[in-house]
């Protein structure tokens, strides 16, 4: 008893031992008021939570299991065939030096990829729905037809659906698997994807070739026209520039171009020459000098002769002079025949004069003709090497429209000749084969029942923390000490049916034990703290009604008039008066009377309801309740009550309803808050707890009323435990011991 009685003291002193920090359960805060530190919600918190709802975990485990198990079971069972294929890096050479129109090569990831892709197409899918034909197609068919009403799938759905495509790590290597609940379908499904990925590549091959020859032949074709155009095209130019003997002219124009330069050469320098002599024969003339002293004048044999003599005729005519007189016939005659000589020679200069003019015209003129002819000589050559370049070029462009043209039949032939032979870029490594009957693939059982178990498991705890999270009932020491934020000071465990009466009076008349001994508890509970075993007025109220403080009230008081206190019960409802339906009392005067001050207290108390024990009921009805317990007599009636008693019992309306309980609150020394286990909602209580703390009038604390002892495990073990049990029950025929009061 001893250690019961200091449960709720201790439990008030280790507020932090449930639960977690920051929001309280259910989205409330578990902030407490009155400056306490808040509570937290451990492990065995949740476990509790659990454990309360354990068989809405084994419902949704038991519907969420037995639904996988029912969907395992009634699963048709699917089989899978795998064939695997090669992939060759590159295509077998058959021809050296001849490359084939359809690149195969697989040099990297993207191309092997590319591959992956070609056999997941839908190409492939179409293929080989195409080559799946009579009993094999209803074969495969059958376990994919579907009731009247709805679309039917098509063979490439299914194809498309069950076939799968896996490249081997580090290989060359595909396999390409099927599934099918045929075991025989689906090892020649698996088959045909090979064998149609094979042959598909073959008539992509072939057809690329196909295609690649006709435009080779085309461009081909076009190739030779442009070739007899360029050699129509050169014949014509050939004619047109006279170019039938091109090299013979060529030669025949370069000698006479170097046979003029020679000539060329020659006349500028008989010119220079003819020049040089010419004018020395003019500057002699104008200087008046005789044209005898250029030499390649006196040079000339006549000349000299006509020289010599007229010098000889000269020495003659002087030594005549020295003998005879100008006039002497001898002398006349040697004179005549000096002019005549000197007649002689002066023509003979002139004529020579007018040879050397004569000669440099002549060269003037034949070095001009010499330079004209080979300027028109030169302008030909060149011509005709202009037409030689531009024929050159034809004909360069000729030969090589000529080679193209035979490249281009020669890739023809080449692609021709590949186009025909069959080359593989792949070969069948493993054919498919029909699995065993006991080697299918779906339904996976053990894996569905696994995640069944878990899915289950997991499902059923969400839902029960689900429920947990929407149900913000108080229920728990966690809310009502974290979230309403009152210490727990009492226990009420949950009475059967009963009446009213019996209940009022649980505790004198030993209906139930366990409940005697839970005010018991809280009697002890009152006592333990200065300010609530020293107070004499107490208020007891709850957040609704039916949350048992009227119950409370009786009980409580009943307890304290059995240790031998003097105590009274008011009935402050004066809305809905119940004390005197739990005593059966009449209620035809009271609080009303005494605070209208129609009557005194003596008139109205009813004395002795128990030993000890007095009750003062509400009289009736009130229209105006706080207009009544405001008024100065309702004072002064508790001021009375303090002199006449030991303790003053309360009994107030709820505090989520009416202010009543607020009214006497500042009256009275101490409220006791009533809680209906599971009943009222924790935000409710949290808001009423709240007013009473913001008074500043002492809370003690609040009594859980109407605890299941089935779920107490859950929440209070620390309260009740099968093994107090034996203290509670009644002594039994077998045990002669005797029960004492």
């Amino acid at each position: 008893m001893d250690s019961n009685l200091k449960q709720p003291s201790s439990q008030g002193n280790h507020q932090g031992h449930y639960g977690y920090s920051g929001d309280g359960y259910a989205g409330y805060s578990a902030v407490g008021y009155g400056g306490e530190s808040a509570m937290q919600r451990g492990f065995r918190d949740y476990a509790l939570i659990l454990r309360e709802r354990i068989w809405y975990i084994i419902v949704v485990f038991l519907v969420v299991f037995s639904s996988v198990l029912v969907y395992t079971f009634s699963q048709t069972k699917i089989y899978q065939s795998v064939a695997s294929v090669q992939i060759f890096r590159s295509d077998p050479t058959v021809l050296k030096n001849v490359e084939a129109v359809v690149d195969n090569t697989v040099r990297g990831t993207e191309d092997l990829n590319t591959v992956v892709e070609v056999l997941s197409s839908s190409a492939i899918v179409q293929k080989v729905a195409e080559r799946i034909t009579g009993e094999d197609m209803r074969q495969f068919m059958a376990p994919y037809e579907k009731g009247k009403g709805s679309d039917p799938v098509t063979p490439i759905e299914v194809l498309g659906e069950n076939r799968k495509i896996v490249p081997k790590r580090l290989s060359l290597l595909i396999n390409i698997s099927y599934r099918h609940p045929d075991r025989q379908i689906a090892a020649k499904v698996a088959n045909l994807f090979v064998d149609e990925f094979i042959a598909y590549n073959a008539r992509v091959r072939i057809d690329e070739s196909m295609k690649a020859v006709e435009e080779l032949k085309i461009r081909a074709e076009q190739q030779e026209r442009t070739v007899k155009d360029l050699a129509n095209e050169i014949q014509t130019y050939r004619e047109k520039n006279n170019m039938i003997s091109l090299d013979q002219r060529k030669d025949i124009v370069t000698e006479k171009l170097k046979a003029l330069n020679l000539y060329v050469t020659q006349t500028e320098a008989k010119l220079k020459d003819a020049e040089i002599r010419w004018k020395q024969v003019q500057e002699r003339r104008d200087a008046g000098g005789s044209l005898t002293e250029l030499s390649f004048i006196a040079g000339q044999p006549l000349i000299d002769q006509l020289v010599k003599d007229v010098s000889s005729k000269k020495i003659i005519v002087a030594q005549l002079r020295d003998r005879y007189r100008e006039k002497h016939p001898i002398m006349m005659e040697a004179m005549n025949s000096l002019a005549q000589g000197e007649r002689e020679l002066k023509k003979a200069i002139d004529t020579a004069a007018a040879t050397i003019e004569s000669d440099y015209q002549n060269a003037r003129r034949n070095d001009a003709e010499a330079r004209g002819s080979l300027a028109q000589t030169s302008s030909d050559t060149m011509s005709l090497d202009r037409a030689n370049v531009e024929y050159e070029e034809r004909v360069r462009k000729l030969k090589i429209n000529e080679e193209l043209l035979q490249n281009l039949i020669g890739r023809m032939r080449d692609t021709t000749m590949i186009s025909t032979m069959e080359t593989q870029n792949a070969r069948v490594v493993d054919k498919a084969v029909p699995s065993q009957e006991s080697d299918y693939v779906a339904p996976k059982i053990t894996l569905n029942i696994g995640l069944g178990l878990v899915g289950g498991l997991g499902l059923g705890l969400a839902f029960a923390f689900f429920v947990a999270f929407i149900d913000d009932r108080v229920k728990s020491s966690f809310d009502i000490e974290g979230v309403v934020g009152l210490p727990l000071i009492g226990i009420i465990p949950q009475i059967k049916k009963m009446e009213q009466r019996d209940k009022a009076q649980i505790v004198v008349n030993n209906a139930d034990r366990q409940v005697s001994e839970a005010f018991l508890t809280l009697h002890s509970s009152l006592r333990l703290k200065d300010e609530s075993k020293n107070a004499q007025c107490i208020l007891v109220t709850s957040t609704i009604p039916g949350e048992g403080k009227s119950f409370t009230t009786t009980n409580l008081a009943l307890t304290f008039a059995a240790h031998g206190e003097r105590v009274v019960i008011v009935d402050c409802d004066l809305r809905k008066p119940n004390i005197h339906k739990s005593f059966r009392l009449e209620n035809r005067k009271g609080v009303i009377d005494i605070c209208a001050g129609s009557a005194v207290i003596d008139d109205v108390v009813i004395r002795g309801v128990h030993p000890n024990l007095d009750v003062i009921p509400t009289g009736g009805r009130a229209k105006n309740p706080t207009q009544i317990l405001n008024g100065k007599n309702f004072e002064s009636f508790i001021a009375d009550l303090r002199k006449r008693y030991d303790r003053v019992f309360f009994d107030t309306p709820p505090l989520a309803a009416v202010s009543d309980a607020l009214i006497i609150l500042p009256l009275v020394d101490g409220s006791v808050f009533t809680i209906f286990f599971n009943k009222v909602r924790r935000k409710a209580a949290q808001f009423s707890a709240k007013k009473l703390l913001e008074t500043n009038v002492p809370v003690f604390g609040a009594v859980l009323n109407g605890l299941n002892l089935a779920v107490s495990g859950y929440y209070y073990a620390q309260y009740y435990d099968k093994s107090y049990k034996d203290y509670y029950v009644v002594m039994s025929k077998e045990d002669p011991t005797p029960e004492r009061e």
